[in-house]
């Protein structure tokens, strides 16, 4: 899509998926991508802001395209979900996530590739938990014979962003029924804790269920903290029948080039090594908080969830305050990475509120991504 702002042409980054205008109090959020049986490309985002029906009954746009990313068409809309990430599972495509801001946990299926979907109105049929849970498109993981997913539980003594979040991990049989709430099995839930981090901790979210080399699940979480310019992750062990969920605060929180933003990991059997795109703070913004700093778009790998490497910049704007590349959702296409990225950048109508309420949905892709191997920009 090419733009005109005082007569001059602007290039907004990648393919436009979908845009909103910021007068309109509704934000794009939650983007999510996957690959359909077929080959094609399924995405979904939800709406979120003033203007919108989040704290009610949410809705998720679905769209689909059915030329490598190149165009997209909105084939469907979905009515009470939030929080939720596309997947494809057994030749069927699932949507999981909840239905409003701290809601009831769902999941629904769609046959027919995302124009239709069921309703979970009951516990056989996709209301898998009721109370206020809180979650991001995050990655399902095939281990053990289970689907897993992390999410958090939001009931707690408080209302406060971060500190109510208790980070917990799903899990249901490969062959079950995803749609029966009696299918999935869940952790106890980890609390925040005001001591860890020597004060400065404040709260986990946005969980990543990620198979460790030694063959264990754990939860990686993106840490909120209060020193600037500081990114963390916190990796929470998970027991092998997936009821006990642990944590170490002496060696679980390690440095994350992006750990104060949502990031998604995904493990590649190619290259043996973990990948995630994520948001880096460069020098210029050290003195800011790291939630805040989502200009600066980067790939990173880790032959181990501990050890990274930054290989590239993606995607990066020279202003913090109403540009952002964040939430990044991703999948493997071969030889390629394919993502969506919830983007706030300029229009002709004056461009995104903020940097956090975006006002595009961009599709991009990296090709050849196992070359960047030998790339390293930070480590």
């Amino acid at each position: 899509m090419t733009l005109q702002i005082n007569g001059q042409p602007l290039k907004v980054p990648g393919t436009v998926v979908n845009h909103i205008l910021a007068s309109t109090n509704t934000y794009i959020g939650s983007p999510s991508v996957c690959i359909l049986p077929n080959g094609d490309y399924a995405a979904s985002h939800d709406h979120f802001g003033k203007g919108s029906s989040e704290h009610e009954r949410a809705v998720t746009a679905i769209f689909r395209s059915a030329d490598k990313g190149r165009s997209w068409k909105k084939i469907s809309e979905i009515n009470g979900q939030f929080w939720s990430n596309l997947f494809v599972h057994k030749n069927d495509l699932y949507i999981m996530g909840t239905w409003k801001h701290h809601g009831n946990l769902i999941i629904r299926r769609s046959t027919d590739g995302g124009f239709t979907w069921t309703e979970p109105m009951g516990n056989r049929t996709g209301l898998l938990r009721e109370g206020e849970y809180h979650t991001a498109p995050m990655p399902m993981v095939l281990h053990n014979g289970r689907i897993w997913r992390a999410v958090e539980n939001a009931k707690s003594f408080t209302t406060a962003w971060g500190i109510r979040y208790g980070a917990t991990v799903f899990s249901a049989p490969l062959e079950s029924d995803l749609l029966d709430a009696a299918s999935w099995a869940s952790t106890n839930s980890l609390s925040y804790d005001s001591a860890y981090l020597d004060g400065n901790f404040r709260g986990w979210l946005e969980g990543n269920a990620v198979v460790t080399p030694e063959g264990k699940i754990v939860n990686i979480l993106r840490v909120a903290i209060t020193e600037p310019g500081r990114d963390m992750a916190a990796i929470v062990k998970i027991s092998d029948d997936g009821m006990k969920a642990s944590f170490d605060p002496s060696e679980g929180f390690i440095d994350f080039v992006g750990g104060a933003r949502k990031f998604s990991i995904r493990y590649d059997e190619k290259s043996r090594r973990y990948w995630t795109i994520c948001n880096m703070v460069t020098e210029k913004f050290r003195e800011m908080n790291s939630g805040s700093v989502r200009n600066t778009l980067v790939i990173k790998s880790s032959p181990d969830l501990k050890q990274w490497s930054v290989h590239k910049i993606l995607l990066q704007h020279p202003d913090v305050r109403k540009h952002g590349f964040q939430y990044i959702d991703w999948q493997f296409d071969g030889r390629d990475i394919i993502y969506l990225s919830r983007t706030a950048y300029d229009d002709e109508y004056g461009g995104a509120n903020n940097y956090h309420d975006a006002n595009y949905l961009t599709f991009h892709r990296i090709k050849n991504y196992r070359r960047l191997i030998n790339l390293t920009l930070q480590r």
